[in-house]
């Protein structure tokens, strides 16, 4: 089953929603409760409008997944830097579409002129998120222990990093 990468539009909503509310009962996020359609469509707009990527995964006319970048911090001197976030279906997971989703991001951002890459990986027991980063060249960075609560238990939070383009060896184009 071939999966179509492509950018996110409106009609992706309600699919984005129930992947990352299915992500909020486990661990892969810190928040608590789902947001709804209306606050995810926000979120999404106000990714896009940024002019950062937000790409879907689509297989057999459904969304199994879905990747974006924002900002790493607001700051004006980290506006070089993103901060990658993956979803997947459950049934998605082990079958190439992260890899192939980070794959894409990496390339669009790279081409938007983007120097660093994190990965906040909110559990550091999610040694699939780790190694598909690694794959791509991410290393880690820092580890915080104990940074989030979750499910009755402290959850350890892994920092990684990779660079893009030129990284820090040429000054930017915009400065």
């Amino acid at each position: 089953m071939p999966v179509e990468l492509r950018e996110v539009c409106d009609a992706d909503i309600p699919a984005i929603t129930a992947i990352y509310a299915e992500q909020i009962a486990g661990v892969n996020s810190y928040e608590y409760s789902a947001p709804s359609h209306e606050e995810m469509g926000a979120r999404v707009r106000a990714s896009v409008d940024a002019g950062y990527p937000y790409l879907v995964a689509e297989r057999d006319g459904a969304v199994v997944g879905y990747a974006y970048v924002g900002a790493y911090r607001a700051r004006a001197g980290y506006r070089w830097t993103v901060e990658n976030s993956i979803y997947l279906t459950s049934g998605a997971q082990g079958h190439g579409i992260g890899k192939a989703l980070l794959g894409e991001l990496i390339a669009r951002c790279q081409q938007r002129g983007y120097r660093q890459m994190i990965a906040v990986i909110g559990d550091a027991r999610n040694l699939a998120s780790r190694r598909l980063h690694e794959r791509f060249g991410f290393r880690t960075v820092g580890v915080f222990t104990g940074i989030g609560r979750k499910h009755g238990r402290w959850l350890d939070g892994v920092q990684m990093q990779r660079a893009l383009g030129s990284s820090d060896t040429a000054p930017p184009s915009d400065e």
